[in-house]
């Protein structure tokens, strides 16, 4: 096996640095995030991402910086029957603490009982509730963002799981959109009544469901919900490609913390950068393509120990593209790399690349999902119909495939 060897470290450099918020001497800039009992520094929270967000990518970047790391989506249907591939996905490291798990359910039933499975059988210790998801597989069953509309459903919902996961002290947030469209935003209302309910915080992605991943987040909703859930925090999520952005959220909607997803694929070291940011600090210079190859070395390595070598190595290969933007590769050792197979020809394929670059400037911005908005946002039939309805659609909960 030929290894590309580097010490995985970020320098500090008052070059990009933004100026520190002002403190008193011995301060951090920034106040920590509370969640239940639980104080996160810096307030960054790796948002759930389905294939993404599994055991290895979350202590890969825990290794650059310290915050709360949520696990991928495990649908309550698929935890209540003990779903095998479902089980196997939640998994934690031993010194991950706390351990965070989100939950995606429809029917306040199941919800319950799939709280009470945590709650049982120890399997976290903070419990998201996914009110966000916008992709038609979800929504047309009235789940993922679609489904704060139906107000007293989503009340129903949120009060269950925090019932059942009070007795253990588990503090439960949930994260959710703007709403489903310009015409239906839900975010507000929804927000105050899983404040009512006794969530421990509450955070925004700043788009609707139509708009996907398309556009820009808008940070005004974050700032509006801000102002209007005051007993707990709100955190803001969407567009935070680099350390300054989250500042920048910071300041422009108050809110306490910011929720990381698409910025950190192919860059964990974004979670050493807020961590820097956060502490007033200048924020470290991006590492070149010889520290990038370690940390994918790293990442290969990590994944392979989890899920085993050949399983490993092909869950690693979405990563690779986001890892190699905006350095000059080839398209055929980029189109090999692409389809690697093993730890071995990982290393020989890196070996091949020109380790001396430094990272590029038009490798800043978006990874992973874009795309432009959907033309509609599928939905149960009917499902606009009445706001208070209870009614759960048929067939709603998913139950196959794990999270």
């Amino acid at each position: 096996m030929v290894r590309v060897t580097s010490t995985i470290h970020l320098t500090e450099t008052p070059l990009n640095a933004r100026p520190p918020a002002s403190a008193l001497p011995g301060q951090r800039p920034y106040p920590a995030l509370q969640v239940g009992p639980f104080e996160v520094w810096p307030p960054v929270v790796l948002a759930p991402m389905a294939g993404i967000t599994n055991r290895s990518f979350r202590r890969l970047c825990r290794e650059f910086g310290a915050g709360l790391y949520v696990c991928e989506m495990i649908t309550t249907q698929a935890l209540v029957t003990r779903n095998p591939k479902t089980m196997e996905m939640i998994r934690f490291a031993p010194d991950e603490h706390p351990r965070s798990l989100q939950l995606y359910g429809i029917d306040p039933q199941v919800v319950a009982r799939a709280v009470q499975i945590v709650v049982e059988d120890d399997l976290a210790d903070h419990i998201d509730l996914n009110f966000g998801c916008p992709v038609p597989k979800v929504t047309k069953k009235g789940g993922g963002a679609a489904l704060p509309y139906k107000r007293r459903l989503f009340a129903s919902i949120v009060a269950a799981a925090v019932r059942e996961a009070a007795p253990a002290g588990i503090p439960v947030t949930v994260k959710m959109r703007v709403g489903i469209d310009p015409e239906h935003h839900t975010f507000l209302e929804a927000g105050r009544i899983a404040e009512d309910a006794g969530v421990a915080a509450v955070a925004l992605h700043g788009r609707t469901a139509i708009q996907h991943y398309s556009g820009g987040a808008d940070w005004t909703a974050i700032a509006e919900l801000k102002r209007a859930v005051t007993s707990i925090p709100v955190l803001g999520n969407g567009d935070i490609f680099r350390a300054t952005d989250a500042l920048d959220m910071m300041a422009a909607t108050g809110c306490d913390g910011v929720v990381v997803g698409r910025g950190c694929q192919g860059r964990p070291w974004l979670f050493a950068e807020l961590a820097a940011a956060f502490d007033g600090r200048p924020i470290p210079t991006p590492p070149g393509l010889r520290q990038i190859c370690a940390i994918l070395q790293r990442h290969a390595e990590l994944l392979s120990q989890e899920m085993g070598p050949d399983r490993g190595i092909r869950d690693l290969r979405k990563h690779i593209a986001w890892y190699l933007k905006g350095f000059a590769v080839g398209s055929d050792l980029r189109y090999a790399l692409g389809m690697v197979s093993s730890l071995d020809e990982l290393g020989e394929l890196m070996a091949r690349l020109d380790l001396d670059q430094p990272f590029p400037a038009d490798a800043e911005g978006p990874r992973g999902r874009q795309g432009g908005p959907q033309r509609r946002v599928h939905l149960p039939y009917g499902w606009l119909d009445d706001p208070d309805s209870l009614m759960v659609p048929e067939g709603a909960e998913l139950d196959a495939g794990g999270g």
